[in-house]
């Protein structure tokens, strides 16, 4: 086996038993800070940054790295802590989010933690919705605090959300209002993302937060008797999310014969070969590297022109 190959391996194991690899670090202080290996390129010593105009005081420059330049954003910054200090000194995780490769400045990182989904946690319901926590988990007795990444890119590199026109029909908005769609992921910003995208296809949804609150969700249904299919057009889940992930949400769903003719689109930041071969893995029917808007209508599009007898 290739020692690509073997990676590959590996990682699958770990998604598709529910657990993940975190990587910690730290801002300001001793507490730690978590993002998923996943997302991670490389670690490296913040590079020689060069300062651009009319870019918000989180970017605090670009930088020359393998493949090209990118945006360094001040992490302690972008969660509304003061500035690092001395940038030259502090080390940047090279990250691959939203089909986008960027560096996040950090005072120094700690170590890989392998976890459980289960052991991780949403935020305590007081954080409110400033707030930049997607999920928290203990180890050794020290809370981590893992990062909302995708609402820390969205606040300093915001890109379009509208489904171009052309691709929305009178006829296709008058059948999707028949439809009701259910939608799974932690973050508030990716939800109002995909929220805003399924309002202007016109299709009904229902938001939850997580994969143990959707399954909880579905097998409640179901017990009351009530057909998952008819009810529902499809399921729209995050992969990354806490207390169950999306791999073994749409694992359990494929196996469970009330559930498995659901529908699943798999609808994650993470991209690449290994996310093919855990769609495949687990059942999914669609898989989609966030965020391209006239991507996730047209497959709801498919979804509403087959189901409503359309002319694709």
């Amino acid at each position: 086996m290739t020692n690509s190959a073997g990676k590959l391996a590996a990682r699958n194991k770990i998604a598709g038993g529910n657990r993940m690899e975190l990587l910690l670090f730290r801002l300001k202080g001793r507490q730690l800070y978590g993002i998923n290996v996943f997302k991670v390129k490389e670690i490296i010593p913040c590079p020689r940054l060069t300062s651009l105009p009319h870019h918000t005081a989180e970017v605090r420059g670009v930088a020359h790295v393998r493949e090209g330049t990118i945006s360094i954003v001040d992490l302690g910054m972008a969660i509304r802590q003061p500035p690092m200090q001395n940038p030259r000194e502090s080390f940047v995780i090279v990250t691959e989010y939203n089909r986008r490769t960027q560096g996040f400045l950090v005072r120094e990182v700690d170590r890989i933690v392998n976890i459980d989904w289960e052991e991780v946690h949403p935020p305590p319901k007081g954080s409110g919705k400033n707030s930049f926590l997607t999920a928290i988990t203990q180890m050794d007795n020290q809370l981590i605090e893992i990062i909302d990444v995708e609402k820390i890119i969205a606040s300093v590199d915001p890109f379009a959300h509208s489904v171009s026109s052309g691709i929305l029909t009178e006829e296709i908005k008058a059948a999707a209002s028949k439809f009701h769609i259910l939608l799974v992921d932690d973050s508030s910003v990716a939800r109002n993302q995909v929220e805003r995208n399924l309002s202007e296809t016109g299709v009904q949804f229902t938001s939850l937060t997580n994969g143990k609150e959707a399954l909880d969700y579905l097998n409640n249904l179901a017990d009351e008797g009530i057909n998952i299919c008819d009810q529902f057009l499809m399921i729209i889940s995050d992969i990354e999310m806490p207390e169950m992930d999306g791999y073994t949400l749409t694992n359990r769903i494929k196996q469970d014969p009330r559930l498995s003719n659901l529908t699943v689109l798999l609808h994650s930041s993470l991209s690449g070969i290994f996310n093919e071969a855990m769609v495949k893995k687990v059942g999914a029917n669609f898989f989609l590297a966030k965020y391209d808007a006239d991507e996730l209508a047209r497959v709801v599009i498919g979804e509403i022109t087959k189901a409503a007898g359309l002319k694709g």
